[in-house]
């Protein structure tokens, strides 16, 4: 009896990136990671995945204060670049800004036209339908449960020459997952390499990306 592959595939282990078959990459009481074949993202099984209740809980626990000088200092890379690359005349759009966004905050303290989107604090879905010179995401990406429809969005909403400004804890084979701490929060469900990040370039159609540490920058 001909058995059709996709049914054979195990649904939890299917790259919510690329829709590539992952293999299990590391396994404990709460957590399985896949790393899929193609693209290399890490992610968690989808029976793992948070609701989106749990992940409100779990963000209203966030200490989020614009003010807060230690913040403002880790989010310093997006706003310098921002302030480079851009001026007062441009759009921009803080992409999962929380409840208190220090970015907005810093960025609108130089006189810069900054709108916060949230989907839980600031859930505006008008400002998805509208087209931005810049957008920051920081300390997101790792929380999207269907990166592929996020980067399609967020690419969207950019206008031409337009960047995407990213941070997050990018993996590489030199950390041992087991004790790395990132992955410890629930929902970080999605982990990038860096070359996830060229294939989200390659496949969406940025035309240049630049990865400095933590910080990646998309140009439309």
């Amino acid at each position: 009896m001909f058995v059709n592959l996709i049914e054979t595939m195990n649904h939890n282990s299917i790259c919510p990136l690329c829709h590539s078959q992952g293999e299990e990459f590391f396994n404990s009481p709460k957590q399985t990671f896949y790393k899929c074949g193609n693209c290399e993202g890490i992610f968690l099984s989808k029976e793992q995945l948070p609701t989106t209740h749990q992940e409100k809980q779990r963000y209203e626990l966030h200490e989020n204060n614009s003010d807060d000088s230690g913040y403002r200092a880790f989010v310093l890379p997006i706003v310098n670049s921002v302030l480079n690359d851009f001026n007062a005349t441009h759009v921009g759009l803080d992409f999962g800004s929380g409840k208190d966004s220090s970015i907005v905050k810093m960025l609108r303290e130089n006189n810069y036209n900054i709108i916060p989107y949230d989907p839980f604090f600031a859930n505006d879905a008008s400002l998805l339908t509208k087209k931005y010179d810049y957008i920051v995401c920081c300390e997101v990406m790792e929380h999207f449960h269907n990166p592929n429809k996020e980067f399609e969005l967020l690419k969207r909403l950019l206008k031409p020459q337009g960047k995407l400004y990213c941070m997050t804890h990018i993996y590489s084979p030199d950390i041992d997952f087991e004790k790395w701490y990132y992955k410890n929060d629930p929902t970080h469900v999605f982990i990038y390499q860096n070359k996830t990040l060229e294939w989200i370039k390659n496949v969406f159609g940025f035309s240049e990306i630049k990865i400095e540490h933590r910080l990646i920058t998309f140009t439309n």
